[in-house]
């Protein structure tokens, strides 16, 4: 988010003149057992006229909408001299105060009990602030400074982790409503783990780890020190590391099984929220996350899409480039941490296996390009419905879907000009991150054009694979870094993913079937009830799944099944299962030639130098 942090010029304003403008948050913890937080808001300076106020649906990071208004209550507002004032709810998540004073302070009650990076976690071990969904806002009255006071601090041990300013007293800063809400501020007893990163040619900047977890220091520090490897290959990528604005960059980690799990990028911290019961023992696991959302305080944060810009927060903010934006993002993630010597080449090549099967086995990348994905992120970024959807046939994510074009772009770099993703996303940095300058498609175009020094490759790229649904050639990519694209399951019979549970009488298909499948043929959907496959009951997904391994490709299997309209049955053609894994050549039992040997080293060892 560009511009979010005050000038110098504004840094000079005497402190009175200043301060006679803040609007000023007191949160108070009464209630922990009952995960409520008491919230006042202090908003000096307010005109004549109705006064509006609200809560968020949307939040930094989220492209959905988030109903945050239903978690606040005892809404109520007061004068000079505490006098009441009359508040009118005038939609679920906004309010009027018609009557007023210069001095408004208006107090609510806020639950929050999901701990993640979206919502608000509070418990006498934390409280857990995602800034949307915690916190009141003056409409009309965004630009104006920010300040919060938290209480009861001491009485439940807790510090405050935060890429809000720290200003004397206890109190925190933010310039202005973006940059508030892009904060996330986490009250723990947290373990810290620092360390200094240095720009060429620049001040040394300071990560920190805090986590809040039942790990000793000794756990926390070894854990730092491998997120620390993650953040220099990062750098690498860039060649340099933004600049922070108040020279800190915070990694908010908090770790417990009863945790909702998040991971949420900000513009010099992250959120990241695990569910596991503790560091030990699972640092492998937890480690992606950190590498995808560090990436994002270059991709995302300062490469910022013209779409997200100013962020809304009373509505969805829908983009056509989060294939770049977060899918980007996914590829390097799990590269980064296998240039880290974090991941062996065993596991990266499942995960290369996971991008391509998105790309050429889902209906959606059949028939939906990058761009129309990511327009979806609307209705799948952790969007909340109760309806059943059709997203098995109609979404693929933006995530896997931008990160195996990531991956076909580094390899058709590498391989037609010598070139690197690595040089791409730093041309990107240069021409629009660095300057906080807000791309849109045709500009990452102009870009790729710029870095290959051919118009004709970038916009056949972008017209074939962003804009369209064509898909490039992994398995010829791959052989040139010694990879072998293979079928999973070659021979095996195969009936089509089915998501169903056990009831009485046989399986419940719980979702839709997946469109080309056998099942989906064969005019199966969500809603039946399968009773039997190849005369034999089927009481579990177990007993499935032993009929359909017995059988062959090409085989004609009989169902029986029951919806609404009825006992059917039916003949299921399999086919072979049309999933992907990749191999190494040495795995294969092909020979590996030099060149490949060097290409896949080039692409997979560290760029830290």
């Amino acid at each position: 988010m560009k511009n979010l942090y005050l000038s110098a010029a504004a840094l000079l304003l005497s402190a009175a003149a200043f301060a006679q403008n803040d609007i000023t948050y007191t949160v108070s913890f009464p209630n922990v057992a009952h995960h409520e937080a008491e919230i006042s808001m202090r908003v000096p300076q307010v005109p004549a006229g109705v006064m509006r106020f609200r809560m968020s649906r949307s939040s930094p990071g989220r492209y959905a909408t988030h109903e945050f208004g239903k978690n606040i209550y005892n809404v109520k507002a007061y004068g000079e001299r505490n006098v009441p004032l009359t508040v009118k709810q005038v939609e679920g998540d906004v309010y009027e105060i018609a009557q007023h004073g210069t001095t408004v302070i208006v107090n609510y009650t806020l639950f929050g009990n999901h701990m993640d990076g979206t919502y608000v976690g509070i418990d006498g071990n934390t409280a857990h602030f995602n800034m949307p969904a915690a916190f009141a806002w003056v409409m009309g009255m965004d630009k104006r400074p920010v300040k919060f006071k938290f209480l009861d601090t001491e009485k439940y041990g807790w510090k405050v982790a935060t890429q809000l300013k720290p200003e004397a007293d206890g109190v925190y800063s933010a310039p202005n409503l973006q940059y508030m809400m892009d904060s996330p501020t986490s009250l723990a007893a947290y373990k810290t783990y620092s360390w200094d990163i240095s720009n060429p040619g620049g001040k040394r900047q300071a990560i920190h780890l805090t986590s809040n977890s039942s790990d000793d220091q000794a756990t926390v520090n070894a854990f730092g020190q491998m997120v620390k490897k993650i953040t220099l290959e990062a750098q690498a990528v860039f060649g340099e590391l933004p600049v922070y604005d108040y020279g800190n960059y915070v990694f908010l980690h908090d770790v417990a099984e009863s945790n909702a799990g998040d991971g949420m990028e900000h513009r010099n911290s992250t959120s990241i929220v695990q569910t596991t019961p503790k560091i030990a023992g699972n640092e492998n696991r937890l480690l992606g996350t950190f590498s995808h959302e560090y990436f994002h305080s270059w991709n995302v944060e300062r490469i910022r899409p013209k779409s997200l810009e100013p962020f809304n927060f009373e509505h969805a903010n829908m983009s056509s480039e989060l294939w770049f934006a977060e899918g980007f993002t996914q590829y390097y993630g799990e590269l980064l941490l296998v240039r880290a010597g974090l991941r062996n080449a065993d596991g990266y090549n499942r995960t290369i296996a996971g991008l391509v099967n998105t790309v050429l086995n889902t209906p959606a990348a059949a028939r939906y390009s990058p761009a129309q994905m990511s327009r979806y992120a609307v209705f799948a970024d952790a969007g909340v419905s109760i309806d059943q959807n059709n997203n098995a046939n109609i979404f693929t994510s933006y995530y896997t879907y931008g990160g195996a074009t990531a991956l076909a772009l580094d390899l058709r770099l590498r391989s037609e000009f010598k070139l690197t993703l690595d040089d791409y996303m730093r041309a990107v940095w240069l021409a629009h991150g660095k300057p906080e300058k807000p791309y849109t498609i045709p500009d990452l175009q102009a870009v790729l054009a710029s870095v290959t020094k051919n118009t004709t490759f970038a916009a056949d790229f972008f017209n074939k694979y962003i804009y369209g649904f064509e898909k490039n050639n992994y398995e010829q990519l791959l052989d040139k870094a010694g990879l072998v694209l293979r079928k999973a399951q070659a021979g095996k019979a195969w009936a089509g993913a089915l998501r169903a549970n056990p009831v009485a009488g046989g399986l419940l298909v719980e979702g839709s079937t997946v469109m080309g499948t056998p099942v989906y043929n064969a005019g199966i959907d969500a809603g039946d009830l399968i009773m039997t496959v190849d005369g034999k009951e089927v009481k579990d997904q177990q007993a499935y799944m032993d009929i359909i391994n017995g059988k062959k490709p090409g085989d004609k299997v009989t169902y029986t099944y029951k919806d609404r309209t009825g006992n059917h049955e039916v003949t299921v053609t399999l086919q072979e299962n049309p999933m992907y894994d990749v191999v190494t050549y040495e795995t294969a039992g092909k020979e590996l030639s030099a060149a490949q040997k060097e290409f896949r080293n080039q692409w997979l060892s560290t760029k830290v130098k």
